[in-house]
């Protein structure tokens, strides 16, 4: 899956899941305000990344995550090696 792929995919599922408007989602927005995750809510994220491009990530993945960008390079890591 190559990077844009990933970044298409990506702001597709979250934006139906988080039910925003996925222009919201660019690149250098914040993950946390945009979606208005709380703790939980990352919860749901590890289980639609699962679903949707079969990879697991846990709590530790997440530190230094703060824009859409670093979540998107997360899963190009997770997915590409």
């Amino acid at each position: 899956m190559t990077f844009e792929e990933i970044v298409e995919k990506a702001a597709e599922v979250l934006a139906e899941e988080f039910e925003i408007d996925q222009a919201e989602i660019t690149p250098e927005a914040s993950l946390k305000q945009t979606l208005g995750l709380d703790s939980l809510d990352l919860v749901d994220v590890v289980v639609l990344v699962e679903q949707h491009f079969g990879v697991t990530l846990k709590g530790p993945d997440f530190v230094g995550i703060a824009t859409f960008q670093d979540f998107y390079q997360l899963l190009n890591s997770k997915i590409n090696g």
